[in-house]
């Protein structure tokens, strides 16, 4: 993550936008009345995903059970 101040921030407003785009870099714009974030379209919609699925009954525990899912546990399939 990279901090910095709305001045230094708008001096280099094409470079940060590079840095979140092309790194993946969350920018933290500090300003007098609080702070906000810059994060690519990207990152921005896998967090939206995560928290939609977040919000499904019982997926976070079937992502769970995939997620330490071992060979064994998946079948092959030929279309």
């Amino acid at each position: 993550m990279t901090n910095t101040n709305a001045t230094n921030f708008r001096k280099n407003v094409f470079n940060y936008l590079d840095m979140a785009i092309d790194f993946n870099d969350v920018i933290s714009v500090n300003t007098k009345k609080g702070n906000a974030v810059l994060l690519s379209e990207e990152d921005y919609n896998g967090l939206i995903e995560t928290i939609s699925l977040s919000s499904v009954p019982g997926m976070r525990e079937r992502l769970a059970e995939g997620k330490n899912a071992g060979p064994e546990d998946f079948e092959d399939f030929e279309w």
